[in-house]
């Protein structure tokens, strides 16, 4: 290679290294650890989080801003080994008595056993839409990316960019919809051992303590809310950021897909099909076939 080419390439390398820098996360910037007396720490310069538990006490953060829809992406490295009644929350939520949240929960389980990933939107105060998954792969030994797309129409769970839940907006059958309340991103890592495992079943190994989990890759494409206003201005797709995909987006047919794939071999719980749970009837939404598990043809 010539001297002008490696110095051409050279430039080139690290013109890309500081455009990478330049758009990762900093959870300094982006987040307030809010409780956990030192057991939630940021480090490598604020390109990663931890929170840790104990039998003192678990952790958690927040974000520093608030969001009225939006794609927002996580990278998680769950609690490894013996994880059993533990929770590691990662969700977002307004405040007030009528509360909207998109939840993420990771429950976790005996050494070798999989986690079970937890999923519920609340609308209005009013929850009781939870879907459970196993996943594909092994979600302590490695990051992988969680993310939700909230937007007007709907919402869509997703893990390492392939679909596991979707939630249409459906008011026009008298379904509360997060659509008017601006929420925080909240993360948290606590003892559940009354119902994480097994309904309560296996408890917490303290001998195993600290219990652990990481957080790196935070990315927000959304329309941050402050002081009233809309960083998009207005709910629609011209006023939302740049890159505003997301605010219109839905799945093609290929994410329906994947979609059918993981509620057929991974999904172990679906409120939708819990008619014990619902004497009087399934929810509304459950007649629509976003919440419904809709078989492979």
């Amino acid at each position: 290679m010539s001297s002008s080419n490696l110095n051409f390439t050279l430039l080139l390398l690290l013109i890309v290294g500081c455009l990478m820098a330049a758009s990762a996360s900093n959870f300094y910037q982006d987040f307030d650890i809010t409780w956990g007396d030192g057991r939630g720490k940021i480090v490598n310069n604020g390109e990663v989080l931890t929170l840790s538990l104990d039998k003192a006490s678990g952790s958690g953060f927040q974000s520093k801003n608030e969001y009225l829809f939006g794609k927002i992406d996580m990278q998680l490295k769950l609690v490894p080994g013996n994880s059993a009644g533990t929770v590691t929350a990662y969700y977002l939520s307004s405040k007030g008595s009528t509360w909207d949240e998109i939840d993420f929960e990771f429950l976790g389980n005996l050494s070798g056993d999989p986690y079970i990933l937890h999923t519920n939107v609340f609308g209005q105060g009013k929850g009781n839409r939870e879907q459970q998954f196993y996943l594909w792969f092994d979600p302590t030994a490695d990051f992988h990316t969680y993310s939700v797309l909230w937007n007007p129409q709907r919402i869509i769970f997703s893990v390492d960019g392939t679909p596991i839940r979707e939630f249409k907006n459906m008011e026009s059958i008298g379904v509360p919809f997060p659509k008017n309340q601006p929420m925080r991103i909240y993360s948290s890592l606590w003892n559940a051992d009354d119902w994480a495992t097994r309904g309560g079943l296996v408890k917490t190994d303290w001998t195993q303590a600290p219990f652990t989990a990481s957080y790196r890759n935070f990315n927000a494409n959304a329309c941050v809310w402050s002081n009233g206003v809309s960083s998009c201005k207005s709910n629609s797709p011209s006023s939302a950021p740049t890159n505003n995909a997301w605010f219109s987006q839905e799945l093609d047919s290929t994410s329906q897909q994947r979609l059918q794939w993981v509620q057929k071999n991974y999904m172990i719980y679906n409120y939708c099909t819990d008619a014990k749970r619902f004497p009087q009837g399934l929810p509304a939404e459950c007649k629509m076939p976003s919440e419904s598990t809709t078989p492979i043809n």
